[in-house]
């Protein structure tokens, strides 16, 4: 009986301790306007975004992809970014 009573107060310490999971972020900076805020979903739903070494980089406006595709490095060390979903 006391092993048992342990085995609950062990499982209950352990869910009382456990950290809750970050929700996933809904809005970001742009990758090369960083003073610019995106809206993941819509700019996912646009193609505002690239992939780039396993991270996911969004964009505020049409000229943005451009400027981070030609020189990706640049961007990238300074711009906020999700990992690339799974497909």
């Amino acid at each position: 009986m006391k092993s048992l009573t342990l085995i609950a107060l062990a499982a209950l310490s352990v869910g009382a301790f456990a950290q809750k999971a970050k929700p996933a972020p809904t809005k970001i900076h742009c990758a090369v306007m960083t003073n610019s805020t995106v809206d993941i979903a819509k700019a996912t739903k646009a193609g505002m975004y690239a992939d780039y070494k396993g991270r996911r980089y969004f964009f505020c406006c049409g000229g943005c992809p451009e400027s981070f595709k030609s020189d990706p490095v640049k961007y990238a060390k300074k711009a906020e970014s999700i990992a690339t979903p799974k497909k």
